[in-house]
């Protein structure tokens, strides 16, 4: 109603500074004199903003102080405004460092840089190297698999993309080879929570837990598949690209005992750092 305040039910509390349930009664009064329309943007926009403010000025903006660089930068798109001055207030330092790391988890998403899919995977050795080479020239970002006695497996992952087309053809390639593919770009749930649940508790049989550095290069996921897979099975796989500094990756493999030194010197040939953390406390805890 735009003639009377409305009390909401529920209100979200990214952009707290601005997370009211009733807008204040002499808000309400200025508003209705001055305002000539409301812009609606997301929470991964608001982390994109976040994120071009610091890139382009070095200046960290709380959400509720981005909101307003959301709304014009969708106020342009969506008008075609070009060449105008565009003014905005940013306000407020309202910011830390939790809500930081959901804020460059989100705003790559926001930007339509990154999207979230899930894949379907047959359980059986080479699907995780046939499901690499279907994803081709798109660059993973983010990659959580874990075998499961099923006959069925789900990878969750990321892909930094460049064009809506481009996606589309990977997903084509994905459904076409008879892997179903969704994309879950759009769900906080999965970005906030399950993202990093993805799993269980599971006792594969000699699986063998190492942690790789990977090189950050297009194909140093391929090099290392060539060596191993469909040699042996892949029961996890764990990847988040980092900069320049190296990828930290943890990958499961299922080895027979008797096959170990064949393994160890085919990692050793990759020349990637990597060390075996079979007995590690925490993943015995959290993962059988």
């Amino acid at each position: 109603a735009g003639d009377q305040r409305v009390i909401l039910d529920q209100v979200g509390g990214f952009a707290d500074g601005v997370a009211v349930k009733e807008v204040g009664e002499e808000t309400f009064r200025i508003c209705k004199e001055l305002i000539d329309g409301v812009v609606l943007v997301s929470r991964d926009s608001i982390c994109a903003s976040i994120k071009d403010m610091f890139e382009e000025k070095r200046n960290i903006l709380e959400p509720a102080g981005a909101l307003a660089l959301a709304g014009a930068e969708a106020y342009c798109k969506h008008h075609g405004v070009q060449g105008k001055d565009i003014v905005v207030i940013t306000s407020g330092a309202n910011m830390n460092f939790d809500k930081l790391r959901v804020v460059t988890e989100l705003a790559n998403v926001g930007r339509k840089q990154e999207a979230v899919l899930a894949t379907v995977l047959p359980e059986e050795p080479g699907s995780f190297k046939q499901f690499c080479e279907l994803v081709g020239q798109m660059n993973i970002t983010e990659f959580k698999y874990r075998y499961n006695s099923n006959e069925k497996a789900v990878v969750l992952y990321s892909v930094g993309i460049h064009t809506v087309s481009e996606l589309r053809a990977m997903q084509e390639r994905m459904e076409s080879s008879q892997l179903k593919t969704y994309n879950l770009t759009e769900s906080d749930l999965v970005k906030d929570h399950l993202r990093y649940l993805m799993g269980g508790r599971s006792n594969i049989q000699n699986e063998v837990l190492c942690r790789f550095t990977f090189p950050e290069r297009p194909g140093a996921l391929m090099k290392f598949l060539d060596p191993s897979s469909p040699r042996w099975n892949i029961s996890l796989f764990h990847y988040r690209g980092e900069g320049e500094t190296g990828a930290n990756v943890l990958v499961g493999i299922q080895v027979p005992k008797s096959e170990m030194d064949e393994f160890h010197d085919r990692a050793n040939k990759l020349g990637y750092d990597y060390k075996v953390v079979n007995n590690d406390d925490d993943f015995q805890l959290l993962m059988h």
